[in-house]
């Protein structure tokens, strides 16, 4: 009867491993992606939500701030209005920041002085 040698199955034993913890590398890095881009795309309708709930109240302020509490207690939102180039323009700037990682998405759309 002939089986394998020791070395050869710690041979297998070690091609084995370096396979697994290349796979779970990866797939932990995948994961990784899907979490900041999940985090980015809430982000980015937290925006928009927030910039066409600001065009629909009109009277538009200079600045103004707040947050999306309670349902997303750690993520705040800022609202400028800067100049244009064309003098009949203005830059309406949303700006979404997450607190704990610093995530942060700004949106802009020009609306009428």
């Amino acid at each position: 009867m002939r089986g394998f040698t020791l070395l050869e199955v710690m041979v297998a034993l070690a091609i084995m491993a370096g396979v697994i913890l290349t796979v779970l590398g990866s797939l932990n890095y995948h994961l990784d992606s899907i979490a900041a881009e999940r985090d980015n795309t809430t982000l980015t309708l937290l925006a928009r939500y927030r910039l066409a709930e600001l065009e629909q109240q009109g009277g538009l302020q200079q600045k103004s701030e707040g947050s999306f509490a309670p349902a997303h207690a750690d993520v705040t939102w800022r609202a400028e209005l800067l100049p244009a180039r064309l003098p009949a323009l203005q830059r309406l700037v949303v700006t979404v920041k997450r607190k704990g990682d610093k995530r942060e998405v700004a949106l802009e759309r020009y609306v009428l002085k």
